[in-house]
């Protein structure tokens, strides 16, 4: 088990450790304040997809998920942050390579819902967040090679998946930048 501080989005349990007795959920509350979470390193939910190409492409490339977790991607990356818009798939690949997190939400998600996944982003370097079309769940958390799909935005797990995975394990490019190349953020 990982003891981990997060600022930004935090939760106050995680129904997979054996000593928890709370619900696997957040409230808007706690993913605004800081608090220190624990998490398991096998959260429930979270696919596996690989092994998967590095190429840079400068066609549109047909994914096998969607959202993408990987494969040959545009040269330049999304700058990580928050957008209203949606990103091109290409360059949101290309963040993941360098170990962000995209967070792809619903986008007819309520605005106090939205205004959870985007906390997600603030005082984080490698997280990205976009709305995404055809989504059936409200977020889809997105790392290099791995996906978690929730009907929650409140759902800790979502929480425990962006400690894990932000320039986590996974990454191929370790300490490599998402800022510098394409997008401008809203947050």
């Amino acid at each position: 088990m990982l003891i981990v501080s997060l600022a930004t989005a935090a939760c106050s349990s995680n129904a997979n450790t054996a000593a928890s007795t709370e619900s696997n959920s957040t409230t808007a509350t706690d993913v605004a304040i800081a608090s220190e979470i624990s998490v398991a390193t096998n959260i429930d939910g979270v696919k596996t997809f690989g092994p998967l190409l590095q190429e840079h492409v400068d066609t549109p490339v047909s994914y096998p998920q969607s959202p993408p977790v990987g494969g040959s991607h545009d040269s330049k990356w999304q700058n990580c942050g928050v957008y209203d818009t949606p990103v091109k798939n290409e360059n949101a690949v290309h963040s993941m390579e360098h170990g962000a997190v995209w967070l792809t939400y619903r986008p007819d998600l309520p605005a106090d819902q939205v205004a959870i996944v985007r906390a997600f982003a603030r005082n984080h370097t490698h997280v990205l967040v976009s709305p995404y079309e055809g989504l059936k769940e409200a977020v889809v958390a997105n790392a290099w090679g791995k996906q978690l799909r929730l009907d929650s935005v409140t759902d800790a797990r979502l929480a425990a998946f962006v400690v894990e995975y932000e320039q986590g394990p996974q990454t191929p490019e370790l300490g490599v930048t998402c800022g510098g190349a394409i997008g401008s953020p809203i947050e």
